[in-house]
């Protein structure tokens, strides 16, 4: 095996392994959750605002264009790949913008992270995949100056194969959290 497959295979080694920390993270997130909520007759729900709906479908979309351009950059279409990884950079950044202001909203409305424990487990899961989605969003936005530069050849193809896993892998714990909060949250 040459030295670059070599460095491919340790590249998503550690992205599954760093998805195993995250996957415990948001289960041990899960656990206490779901054992406060059932050990208190103080559990809230938080108002569901109809903002996350179309976060998730700028997510979603966001995810699309990743993947459409990482499979254009094999094909070896770097105007494409340009196009549809821009795109799903900005909208990225648009999910973001979107969970900012479902929390703006929220405190418009009077909940707060200590407002009652539904309202700070929203606060908690919500601000962690934020988190871990700026990570993965600073990765997507490095590699579109780079690609803007022409700088992004077949030998950073690992960078957007492993930038567009975990991308997905983020809209998959999106998905999760938003029916954790639905089945176990109630929203109001």
């Amino acid at each position: 095996m040459t030295t670059a497959g070599v460095r491919r295979r340790a590249a998503f080694t550690g992205l599954y392994a760093f998805f195993a920390t995250v996957i415990m993270l948001f289960g041990a997130f899960t656990s206490a959750m779901v054992v406060r909520r059932g050990a208190s007759k103080d559990w809230k729900g938080v108002p569901q605002s109809n903002l996350l709906c179309v976060n998730t479908g700028v997510l979603a979309l966001s995810s699309a264009a990743a993947e459409k351009a990482r499979r254009d950059l094999a094909a070896g279409n770097r105007v494409r790949f340009n196009i549809g990884w821009c795109a799903a950079t900005l909208l990225g950044a648009g999910f973001v913008a979107g969970q900012f202001a479902v929390w703006q909203h929220l405190r418009h409305t009077g909940v707060y992270i200590n407002s009652h424990p539904g309202s700070a487990f929203f606060y908690v899961g919500t601000v962690a995949h934020a988190l871990h989605l700026a990570g993965g969003w600073i990765a997507m936005l490095y590699l579109a100056f780079r690609a803007l530069r022409l700088q992004l050849g077949p030998s950073r193809r690992t960078a957007v194969d492993i930038t567009t896993l975990y991308w997905h892998f983020l809209g998959v714990l999106w998905l999760y959290l938003l029916w954790l909060f639905w089945f176990w949250g109630n929203w109001d």
